[in-house]
């Protein structure tokens, strides 16, 4: 990059601004990482930029301080706040800003949303996540009113935590003051009858008559709550309350089996979408706790709401054990502009759901299948038949196998496939061949029948060359073989798990670490690695996972008891690498997550870190950077 940042430097400054302005923030510091001078432009052009996204970097306030001079042009804030507590309340929120995403707020309390409210008023969209989940941190009641008062513009609020501490009374009732603009509302977890009296609170007009009127919330067209059970109460405060609601969604996880009295039956079923706007539908009860399903409720229930919800554009049901055929191809030919499906814990559900799936209308693009045991490779041969598919999930299916495989070849637009725990063996991705080149995403996890030999097929064909997340976790019997044949191929794999295989060992960290993948970029392209539990990981491979190697990445997963001192070791050499080490899922924490995977290939890593670390941002005195 050398002569093109030399040729860059040269010219005019307003033109150099002008282009700098378009980059966002990794990109930036990629740029202030090749030379003193523009370091120096990089650091004048944070000074206007309108939109500071940091999704990546977990930066400390130290850290960040450089990077957010004053700015009344800020509008846009995204960050990592993992690492950031209240005392950085103060640099955080501006005047200026309308658009404010924060995610692990674990060290702030309750004033964040305090000062949000107070300074913040030309607010448009909101999210905090984990808000005060440190011991000893608190939500009071009044600073949730004060944001509901202050940001008086709020279209959009996200509040990703508890809030089922607060006092129901006060928190139902001072919602009535929350922004007559706002129209998506999303809470992190809550219970249904706090939301049911929030629902049921009427306001005084200010304008004759003076009769008491709905809610604000009457304006909202997006809900999306998570709750300790859905209940019939709530559903038809909802269906009263909203009157201009087009997304619902409901998800719970009870810790017991609901009670008749407080559970969802046919009764609140049918009582959805009145006005007839719903475009997304999802209710689901999570088995995260306990086996708990939606006992009052079978097909009569769905062929009432089938027909109030006909222009439904996607529906996600879970944990509607009762529900056979029947039930599901009602929704099925009912919902004629239908284009994602979503089924988990169909325990009834059979073939026969998609026996006549072609005569119908249906265009789907997203189809996920989980936990629907009854289902055969002649069901998803049916389903087939919508060639625009591009998402389909089918894990946990596991009387499928290696017909599917054929099958799909002819879904020439999907891009990403997830089989887990399905009966496919190596012969099954034979079929695959040079087919299914969109391919961006594949997990075959817990696929007991695949070897080493399938790592062959996938990237010795065409359709392998294009992805860039792959789940391998849970394969006994794939090796370090596998993974070496993987490393050869070149491809810019950015998510690989493989989570508790016992023959991966220190050979496949090597031969990742020392990946060379195709494109403008050196080094490995991965930016996600979940080893935990496999049991070859040694002491060595902790030397690999140090720099220069492995120059992207920014999530990894290892057994913590393999060395709590190497890993420790690990975090200080590299402390911008999440390293997880009590077996949790790792996520990318993508800020604009949407069902079509997208990846920027543009994006360099590795200087963002180096830029972040240097010991002097704007003097121009520390030494020159290498490369």
């Amino acid at each position: 990059m050398g002569e093109e940042s030399s040729n860059l430097e040269h010219l005019p400054s307003t033109i150099l601004a002008t282009i700098l302005s378009k980059l966002d923030i990794p990109a930036l510091c990629s740029i202030a990482s090749t030379s003193k001078s523009f370091k120096s432009s990089v650091s004048q052009i944070l000074s206007f930029l309108p939109n500071f996204h940091l999704p990546d970097i977990a930066p400390t306030a130290d850290l960040l301080l450089p990077l957010l001079p004053e700015n009344p042009h800020l509008q846009s804030l995204k960050i990592d706040c993992l690492r950031l507590n209240d005392s950085s309340i103060g640099h955080l929120v501006r005047p200026s800003l309308h658009e404010i995403f924060l995610q692990n707020c674990k060290g702030f309390s309750g004033k964040l949303l305090l000062e949000v409210g107070r300074k913040c008023r030309d607010l448009r969209s909101l999210s905090v996540g984990s808000l005060a989940e440190q011991r000893g941190l608190e939500i009071l009641t009044s600073d949730l009113e004060e944001l509901l008062c202050g940001c008086t513009q709020l279209e959009s609020l996200n509040l990703l935590f508890d809030v089922s501490m607060l006092s129901h009374h006060s928190f139902a009732h001072i919602w009535a003051r929350a922004s007559r603009n706002l129209r998506a509302l999303e809470i992190g977890y809550i219970l249904s009858a706090m939301m049911t009296e929030l629902l049921s609170v009427k306001v005084a007009s200010h304008q004759p008559p003076y009769h008491m009127q709905p809610s604000t919330l009457s304006t909202l067209q997006k809900l999306s709550l998570s709750l300790d059970h859905i209940t019939d109460s709530l559903v038809c405060a909802i269906s009263r309350g909203l009157i201009s609601l087009t997304h619902l969604d409901l998800q719970d996880a009870p810790l017991i089996e609901p009670a008749l009295t407080d559970d969802l039956t046919n009764s609140g079923l049918q009582q959805i979408n009145p006005q007839g706007k719903l475009k997304h539908l999802s209710l689901v009860r999570s088995q995260e706790y306990t086996r708990c399903y939606f006992r009052q409720v079978n097909d009569l229930g769905v062929l009432y709401m089938a027909t109030t919800c006909s222009n439904l554009e996607s529906i996600r049901l879970g944990g509607f054990s009762r529900l056979t055929d029947a039930g599901f191809r009602a929704i099925l030919h009912s919902c004629s502009n239908l284009h994602k499906l979503s089924v988990s814990h169909g325990t009834q559900l059979t073939d026969l759901v998609f026996h006549d799936i072609s005569a119908t209308s249906l265009s789907l693009t997203h189809a996920s299948l989980r936990w629907c045991h009854l289902l055969t490779n002649v069901a998803i041969m049916r389903l087939t038949s919508n060639k625009d598919l591009r998402v389909l999930d089918l894990r946990n299916c596991r009387n499928l196998g290696d017909e599917v495989l054929r099958v799909i070849v002819g879904l020439s637009k999907l891009k990403i496939l997830l089989l887990d725990s399905s009966d496919i063996s190596d012969l099954g991705f034979s079929y695959l061949g040079h087919n299914l080149y969109s391919l961006i995403s594949l997990s075959i996890r817990n696929c007991k029948r695949l070897t080493d030999r399938c790592i062959s097929s996938i990237f010795g064909g065409t359709f392998g060359r294009s992805l860039q997340v792959l789940d391998l976790s849970n394969l006994p019997n794939l090796t370090d073989n596998g993974i070496l044949l993987l490393a050869k191929s070149g491809v810019q794999i950015v998510e690989l798990r493989m989570r508790e295989c016992p023959h991966i060992g220190d050979t496949s960290v090597m031969a990742l670490a020392s990946m060379q993948v195709e494109g403008p970029w050196c080094g490995s392209s991965l930016r996600v690695l979940d080893l935990y539990d496999s049991g070859g990981i040694t002491k060595l491979s902790f030397r690999w996972f140090k720099k220069p190697y492995f120059p992207r990445l920014r999530w990894l997963g290892v057994t913590g008891c393999l060395n709590r001192d190497l890993v420790d070791a690990l975090a200080r050499n590299r402390p911008f690498l999440h390293v997880a080490c009590g077996g949790e899922e790792l996520w990318t924490g993508y800020w604009d997550l949407s069902d079509d995977f997208c990846w920027r290939e543009h994006e360099e890593i590795d200087e963002l870190e180096q830029w972040l670390l240097e010991g002097e941002y704007e003097g121009g005195e520390s030494e020159e950077e290498e490369g």
